[in-house]
């Protein structure tokens, strides 16, 4: 406790000194990733100040990112900025399971610098001029291409050039949520939507995931009270789950979005694989009612570091997502969009495609039957079908920051599953993402998990009641 001692200076607002106090320690790496920070009360009477104060201390960390609360255990410092430490640890033998991030081999280097070197002597010094409106329109023209080979009917005209993922879904939100607007999520989701859904002030309402998708019968009740203004899916691949919609909810879940009223965010990013799904077609594909506003990333299929994608709208909501996109950067770099056009026009996309998709769908067979040999009989796992996520429930009375903590002293990093719950009340879940991992790491690092697992079950048996004891302290 003794580093969480700190002398506050009358001028300034104690819960920032705080936050900025904490912020250090965790980017200095002296809160140790997945380390639980002190109750509010104790930091509270250690410091001199209010419980409130912690509280807003603590609710600043969360939103930058710095922290995750979990319900009924605490509150535990996440890996972001603990990079310049934590990085050299992990290229000298930790095992990682616990990013996205595609791995490095499989970029195009080579490509795509003579692509960039085609764009910068193609287009001159207008390349670094803004690209005002939807993007740049002959890569839109080839976007638009690609996307009818996955049976989606589009045009130019309607899509929106964005940077990354995460923008489409943030410029979304600002073009159709307003405070207290009701958004569904599947639940378990990804964090970075949950993220901008409350930033937006929106009301989150969670439905649970069956093995074939969206659970139907608890989204009709929901939607019997309560219409959303959208709702946010991955029907292919999902993160965390790996689980896909079958052809039945793709098409119920349109029928729905037109019976009440609503529109579907589809996050698309990997569905471009098939994997072992026995349909990994977008939702898009299926939409007859113009109600699926269709994000495409390509960062875990292409170079994520380039921050490009793809927004497919309806018409009537074109221009609000237009301005928000315009309000949010202006547009994304025209050299990193003309460099895109010039690399799937002039060099074989679809057979770099063919290589990545090998390359994803062995990883992915290699670790599924190494989960299921080596994990299944100690451990509940989701059946996914395909992709680059496994997401894995431990027997109740355990954690998963107690397995994270435990397996990272061993050499493996995985990721616990707290952030992808917007309410999580039950702390057993972790994911194991093969993104980044080569075959060999994938095969070494589930053998350490299974190695270990029963130390861990032994040695962790009803911890959780310690931890929550001490709230009563």
């Amino acid at each position: 406790m003794e580093k969480y001692n700190l002398d506050l200076i009358k001028d300034s607002p104690k819960y920032l000194q705080i936050y900025n106090h904490v912020k250090r320690l965790i980017c200095e790496n002296k809160i140790k990733e997945y380390e639980k920070l002190p109750p509010i009360r104790m930091l509270a009477k250690l410091i001199g100040v209010n419980n409130t104060t912690i509280v807003k201390a603590y609710e600043l960390l969360e939103k930058e990112g710095y922290v995750n609360k979990s319900m009924g255990s605490g509150t535990f410092a996440t890996s972001i900025n603990q990079e310049s430490s934590s990085t050299v640890q992990r290229k000298e033998g930790i095992i990682s399971f616990d990013t996205g991030n595609p791995s490095t081999e499989i970029f195009p280097i080579d490509d795509f610098k003579e692509a960039i070197n085609m764009a910068l002597t193609n287009e001159g010094s207008t390349i670094f001029e803004y690209d005002e409106g939807l993007g740049y329109e002959p890569l839109r023209e080839k976007i638009a291409q690609y996307l009818h080979s996955k049976d989606i009917n589009t045009t130019k005209d309607n899509l929106q050039i964005i940077s990354g993922a995460q923008q489409g879904i943030d410029i979304v939100c600002k073009g159709l949520i307003n405070y207290s607007d009701v958004v569904y999520v599947e639940e378990p989701t990804y964090n970075g939507a949950i993220e901008v859904f409350k930033s937006r002030g929106a009301k989150i309402i969670s439905i649970p995931m069956l093995d074939d998708g969206i659970d139907i019968g608890v989204l009709k009740l929901k939607l019997e009270k309560i219409k959303p203004k959208i709702i946010y899916t991955m029907p292919n691949f999902q993160n965390p789950t790996g689980i896909s919609y079958s052809t039945y909810k793709k098409k119920k879940l349109i029928e729905l979005a037109e019976k009440y009223d609503f529109y579907i965010v589809e996050d698309d990013f990997i569905s471009d694989f098939k994997f072992n799904s026995l349909d990994n077609k977008p939702l898009k594909s299926y939409d007859d009612k113009n109600r699926v506003i269709y994000i495409k990333s390509f960062s875990k299929i292409f170079m994520p570091g380039l921050r490009i994608g793809i927004v497919e709208i309806p018409s009537e909501l074109l221009k609000k997502v237009l301005w928000a996109k315009y309000s949010s950067d202006i547009s994304t770099p025209g050299l990193i969009q003309k460099s895109m056009y010039y690399y799937m026009e002039n060099f074989s996309w679809d057979e770099y495609l063919k290589c990545v998709e090998n390359q994803y769908t062995q990883k992915y067979n290699v670790a599924k039957e190494l989960i299921y040999n080596k994990l299944s009989d100690r451990l509940k796992i989701r059946n996914g079908s395909g992709g680059i996520n496994f997401f894995i429930e431990l027997p109740r009375g355990y954690l998963s920051h107690d397995l994270t903590e435990f397996l990272l002293g061993k050499g493996v990093s995985v990721l616990p599953g707290t952030c992808f719950f917007d309410n999580i009340i039950d702390d057993r879940f972790f994911r194991i993402n093969i993104a980044r991992a080569s075959i060999q790491d994938i095969e070494k690092g589930i053998s350490i998990i299974s190695d270990n697992l029963d130390e861990f079950l032994y040695k962790y048996k009803d911890n959780i009641t310690i931890k929550n004891n001490r709230f009563f302290y």
